[in-house]
């Protein structure tokens, strides 16, 4: 055998490994045989677990839209009878206030309409707009009632919304606005050009507002029936109290 021979021979013999060595590198590549089938596993319920649920998708997705809209037709529901009995007390007439909704694309839409013994009525051309006062006020507070209480206080202000309603049907509507703040709890400030007494059986609190001799705006807290119920008639409360020091000009001030 010649030198170079027993070189190689040599240099394979220091390449073996012990038994010892091969048999905790045997045991290493078990376990991580080992932990790669239990991550295959895991994947592979995982997989079916998805894939369980891609089957069922379709289903659920459809069944959340149905069950929208049944949802969404009992608001409505509700919202056409609450603003019908409205509408029937304020204008002692046979209407009815419908809504007609269309679900197309994932989305709704509304069509509002009056229904007069079975005929279709327009809102906006019903009793000259008072339809349209009526049930301005009913949705807005309908639509306050959806907002965020932590971000939105429910304080409704309403600036002549009376202003097509005849002064005999006034104070029926603010019998509705003040029923309707006492149960959702809101606190409404209503803006009125019509004679103060219409508001005093059901308002907390009625200021007048009137020109003085002078030309500057004051303002006058009156007595109210539901802010004193001993029946005392409608007088300021205080001195009138002005709030414009500079006389206006008559455009400014009636714009």
């Amino acid at each position: 055998m010649s030198s170079e021979d027993l070189t190689n021979v040599k240099s394979e013999s220091e390449d073996l490994q012990s038994p010892e060595a091969v048999r905790r590198r045997t045991d290493r590549l078990i376990d991580r045989r080992e932990e790669r089938v239990l991550q295959s596993q895991q994947l592979d319920k995982s997989f079916r677990a998805l894939n369980a649920f891609l089957d069922i998708a379709d289903d659920v997705s459809l069944a959340l839209e149905q069950l929208s809209e049944e949802l969404f037709q009992q608001l409505l529901g509700m919202v056409q009878e609450k603003l019908t009995i409205a509408l029937q007390e304020i204008l002692d007439q046979p209407v009815k206030f419908r809504a007609r909704p269309d679900f197309k694309r994932g989305a709704a839409t509304v069509e509002f309409y009056m229904e007069r013994e079975g005929y279709e009525e327009d809102i906006l051309r019903g009793q000259g707009g008072s339809v349209a006062n009526i049930l301005s006020v009913g949705l807005r507070m309908f639509a306050l009632m959806t907002l965020d209480e932590t971000e939105h206080r429910r304080f409704l202000v309403l600036d002549e919304q009376d202003c097509w309603l005849r002064p005999d049907l006034v104070p029926g509507l603010v019998k509705m606005v003040q029923e309707a703040g006492q149960a959702l709890g809101f606190q409404v400030l209503m803006i009125s050009h019509h004679e103060s007494s219409l508001f005093e059986k059901f308002a907390d609190r009625i200021y007048r507002l009137s020109l003085n001799s002078e030309g500057s705006i004051q303002a006058e807290q009156m007595v109210t029936e539901a802010g004193n119920p001993d029946g005392q008639t409608s007088q300021p409360l205080t001195d009138p109290v002005s709030v414009v020091t500079k006389k206006p000009s008559p455009r400014k001030l009636f714009d």
